[in-house]
């Protein structure tokens, strides 16, 4: 345990060991990863309790010896950079030796402000987070009762206006199933030889931000742990759970949920409203629902769960079929963002991709770079330096993140040739102020003609390398090329060389955002109350719209009720009939408005076409996730007749689709501007 002393400068330091040091932890020193971490970690995260203080880490080892021995090892860490930060603090006024000391640890920071200031101002920007966080908390407008059916502590959470956030705590197993030996583990010995990271990235986040809002976390990463917290005996009988479920949430990625499938019997079927899927790329519905994937060749390895496809929590808003989770890149305070702009290389490159192979047959994008760049790249090697990486280019091998980082603080350009695709390296970038600049695909990217997606459960077409970076980012943070074009290449180079960018990071990036979006998610998202089948087109009430002033879209009635406990809010709902061929989210998208899944039902009905004044000659009810959808040709109305088939994604030239549509908070997509 580590403890805190009263006064408020400990306390802002403990908030930076906590807040984002999970992750510095995980990526840090040595590249202790998280992969490494939770193979030797089986332990519990605790929520807070009274008298805690909120920066204060506590974990219950559930694990034998060496799990206790990792555990030592952060805590010591952790008491080891709380220390240096004081002898830090007192440098400037030191001995000689100390002096020294300083300028050594002073070489790893942007030279133009003084090691005090330099402290103040994170010890400041830390500060102001931890107080977003309890804003965030505490402006909850509904505290859900989160007590299961038949636990067996049966009693409320205690009032105290000490603690106001008591009752909006749950209790969430987190299982990281592709670090079970049993999955065949395939990141861990990839990890220190420049294998990808950004699921790390990922998991790394989540369980820091679970931990932060204060949430009693369990972390498993072996079946033996699985089964021992879910109350199974050891094999794969088909016996349902002895007692009820001790967690009202759980995190998994598909190889776990694969494993309690097999370990929870017909339990499963029961509590798997409660799993959240930590799903990379995404799952669409047409590869969820299991019948209708197997009828129309959307079966593939990864989906045909029958989940609510917002049950899937993705790294990038793919598709607003699935919650958007993301991860959180390092922000910046003024003072830093200053610093950064005065040390500028304004010729340097630094290459994205830690993998030999990602510069196999790159040399003529390199060879026209390097005519006005000095070119860095960081590929990992053991002994011989990779032939694929030319001579000209300055190899650092596989560097520590905070080494990375400062690379990138003194790069101008952070170049990508087409893979990893949609990783979280570009926006560190961006945030440390470079220029990204990435290939255009022509055609796009799918798995329909590269084998990187083939068996992934979506359609997908990814028009670049980071389609996140182009469409919510953009110029002149992120520029989008055809590599093809040398003429277009070279000019984006020089073009690059004369634009100043400041450091920047959308706000869903940031801690603040992804404690704001998984807290509305936690608070807000219930996938356990029974639904049915979507009513027919005779059972369905009339829908709550009227037709816009400018006939364009239908929109909430001023006079028409909220759905209760609808959320987002149904008044946000805005009602477009797209084009032929055109999906739900590029419609949206093209109105300024995000597509929200969670709106169809107000939609599936013959008379939401007829305000439309969409011309039914007839109207059928059927499985398709192009429905609800109106059919020129022959004047006929499709409605939805399965729920889990409600989709975003998917298009036909045959059809003009139904979309609901809703706004979005400035720089937080997932979230309605009325959604917290």
């Amino acid at each position: 345990m580590i403890t805190v002393n009263p006064d408020g400068k400990i306390m802002v330091r403990r908030c930076l060991v906590t807040l984002r040091p999970f992750r510095l932890f995980v990526l840090g020193i040595g590249f202790f990863s998280l992969c490494f971490l939770m193979t030797s970690l089986g332990g519990q995260l605790s929520a807070r309790r009274p008298g805690d203080s909120p920066f204060t880490i506590r974990t219950e080892v559930l694990g034998g010896p060496e799990s206790r021995g990792v555990l030592r090892k952060m805590s010591e860490l952790l008491e080891l950079m709380a220390k240096r930060m004081d002898a830090l603090a007192r440098l400037e006024n030191g001995s000689e030796p100390h002096r020294a000391a300083g300028r050594l640890a002073a070489d790893r920071f942007p030279p133009g402000a003084g090691l005090m200031e330099r402290i103040q101002a994170i010890a400041q920007n830390v500060s102001d987070i931890a107080a977003k966080v309890d804003q965030i908390l505490r402006h909850s407008l509904v505290l859900h009762s989160k007590v299961s059916e038949g636990r067996r502590d049966q009693c409320e959470a205690p009032s105290d206006p000490k603690f106001p956030d008591c009752s909006g705590k749950v209790e969430i197993l987190v299982h990281i199933g592709f670090l079970t030996e049993e999955s065949g583990d395939v990141f861990s010995p990839r990890v220190l030889k420049g294998g990808p990271l950004g699921e790390m990235v990922q998991w790394a986040d989540i369980l820091a931000t679970l931990y932060v809002l204060g949430h009693g976390l369990r972390i498993t990463v072996s079946l033996k742990e699985l089964q021992s917290n879910l109350g199974v005996p050891p094999g794969r009988g088909n016996c349902p759970l002895t007692m009820p479920l001790p967690f009202d949430l759980i995190y998994t990625d598909y190889h776990g949920l694969q494993q309690m499938k097999q370990h929870m019997g017909l339990s499963f079927k029961k509590y798997r409203c409660r799993i959240r899927v930590i799903d990379t790329f995404g799952t669409e519905p047409a590869y969820n629902h299991e019948e209708y994937a197997t009828l129309h060749g959307y079966r593939t390895n990864w989906g045909y769960w029958n989940l609510n496809p917002k049950q899937f929590m993705t790294m990038f808003p793919h598709t607003p079929d699935n919650s958007f989770m993301g991860f959180v890149s390092e922000e910046l305070n003024e003072t830093e963002k200053q610093l950064i702009k005065g040390s500028k290389a304004s010729n340097m490159a630094v290459v994205y991709g830690k993998e030999a192979s990602i510069w196999k047959g790159k040399e003529k994008f390199l060879g026209i770079l390097n005519k006005y760049m000095e070119i860095h790249g960081t590929v990992y090697y053991e002994s011989q330096r990779p032939p694929e990486v030319p001579a000209f280019v300055k190899n650092h091998g596989l560097l520590p993140q905070p080494e990375f980082q400062q690379l990138l603080r003194k790069a101008k350009l952070f170049i990508g040739f087409g893979f990893p695709y949609e990783g979280p390296a570009p926006l560190e970038a961006i945030a440390n102020g470079c220029v990204f600049l990435q290939s255009r695909f022509s055609p796009p990217h799918s798995s329909l003609n590269h084998e990187f997606f083939r068996g992934k459960p979506t359609s997908r077409e990814v028009f670049s390398q980071h389609p996140y970076a182009e469409n919510f980012i953009g110029k002149p943070h992120v520029w989008t090329v055809d590599y093809n074009n040398s003429e277009e290449f070279e000019a984006a180079i020089k073009a690059i060389m004369r634009t100043q960018v400041d450091p920047y990071l959308p706000y869903e990036y940031t801690c603040e955002g992804m404690l704001e979006r998984i807290h509305a998610y936690i608070q807000h998202q219930d996938f356990c109350a029974a639904s049915g089948p979507a009513p027919a087109a005779a059972q369905a009430p009339p829908s709550p719209f009227v037709l816009a002033p400018n006939a364009t879209h239908l929109e909430w009635a001023q006079n028409a009720s909220s759905a209760p406990g609808a959320w987002p809010p149904a008044h946000s709902l805005r009602a477009w009939l797209a084009a032929a061929g055109r999906a739900c989210t590029d419609a949206c998208l093209d109105h300024g408005l995000i597509c929200e899944p969670t709106f169809f039902p107000f939609l599936n009905s013959q008379d939401a076409f007829q305000k439309l004044q969409v011309p039914c000659d007839s109207t059928e009810s059927e499985m398709n996730h192009l429905y609800p959808a109106f059919a020129q040709p022959g004047r006929e109305c499709f409605l939805q007749k399965e729920p889990l088939l409600f989709s975003c994604a998917g298009s036909s030239t045959k059809y003009h689709r139904l979309c609901p549509c809703r706004d979005f908070r400035k720089g937080q997509v997932a979230l309605c501007r009325d959604c917290l």
